[in-house]
């Protein structure tokens, strides 16, 4: 079976690897297509918080299943399907709590151990969500819009919130087309012009503000007013640090983004709003739902959203050139179908 492993900063090999194994409970999936997150570019750059290498990286995952228990009612063999790659224990105070996103022993697929970055994986199938209704592309993209959908989920935003999503990368674009769809006024903040105007065209963005102008700029898009809820989806510690200041008093600021490193804000200032800080990770399975039921209401377009594709033999020679900013890199995916 062929798989990418990332043996280390900047290395990736094609491999041979024994065939995958189906212990109980569990399916085989023969992967399709995969989609290449933030996550994975940054193991491939070595900075990627709770990794270690070698890794097969993926976890924006779609595909068919070749095997599953016989007893097994929902899903059947053939069957496309999406799969949920965060391994929780089902045991922890989170767990119970129906918070599996964040579970105490979390493993993500391509993070804490291999992901789908192969031939075929084997999973819990628990963790599939059958996709009959979608294409693969779209089905390999519910993880990454599932995580917008969290983030929304977890701020309380409501119909006719001021919103500014910081960060229009996959993540933040698909914060700022959810949160827009939901009724929110949406002020999209990046420091990429073009990327901008995707946000207007793709996202239904009302406002965009490019991220290097002063905080009055801001206030004068809002008759004076910071937004009441905001999100960072950038990883950046210069921005997360700066988006305390551009709370509204009273409001939440949501952090979607993860960076290596330690943050600070003034007490005083925090304390003064009164705000709400959040962090949002990964998803659950209302999310995927949620993402699923947009997408076969024809509300998100994914082949605007797809920028960029490779075949899986040649996506080593790509990723190096999908880093760079002139590649304009949205959404790349890994098509498996000629492998």
């Amino acid at each position: 079976m062929n798989s990418i492993i990332c043996e280390k900063n900047r290395s990736l090999k094609l491999a041979e690897q024994a065939e995958p194994v189906r212990g109980e409970g569990e399916a085989i999936v023969a992967i399709q297509r995969i989609g290449i997150c933030g996550t994975d570019l940054h193991a491939y750059q070595g900075n990627q918080p709770y990794f270690t290498y070698p890794r097969i990286l993926g976890h924006e995952l779609a595909g068919i299943v070749e095997s599953i228990d016989e007893h097994e009612k929902d899903i059947v063999v053939g069957d496309q399907v999406s799969i949920i790659p965060y391994m929780h224990c089902g045991a922890c105070t989170a767990c119970r709590s129906n918070k599996t996103n964040c579970c105490k022993h979390l493993k993500v697929l391509g993070v804490h151990v291999d992901g789908g970055m192969r031939e075929r994986i084997s999973v819990p199938t628990s963790h599939l969500i059958a996709t009959a209704d979608l294409n693969l592309d779209q089905t390999a993209m519910l993880e990454p819009l599932a995580i917008g959908a969290h983030a929304i989920r977890r701020s309380g935003l409501k119909q006719g919130d001021i919103v500014l999503v910081i960060g229009a990368g996959p993540i933040g674009l698909g914060i700022m087309k959810l949160a827009s769809q939901a009724g929110a006024h949406v002020i999209a903040m990046d420091l990429n012009e073009e990327r901008l105007r995707f946000c207007q065209s793709w996202a239904g963005v009302k406002q965009v503000i490019e991220a290097h102008l002063s905080n009055d700029h801001l206030q004068a898009l809002n008759d004076g007013e910071y937004p009441s809820i905001v999100f960072d989806a950038t990883g950046s510690q210069q921005s997360m640090t700066r988006a305390f200041d551009l709370v509204a008093h009273g409001g939440t600021l949501v952090f979607v983004g993860l960076v290596k490193t330690n943050l600070s804000f003034s007490d005083p200032d925090f304390h003064s709003k009164e705000l709400t800080l959040m962090g949002s990770r990964n998803a659950t399975r209302e999310d995927f739902e949620y993402v699923k039921e947009a997408m076969l209401n024809g509300q998100i377009d994914i082949d605007s959203y797809i920028t960029h594709r490779s075949s899986f033999h040649d996506m080593i020679q790509h990723i190096d050139h999908w880093l760079l900013p002139e590649s304009k890199v949205i959404k790349a995916i890994v098509d498996m179908d000629n492998i």
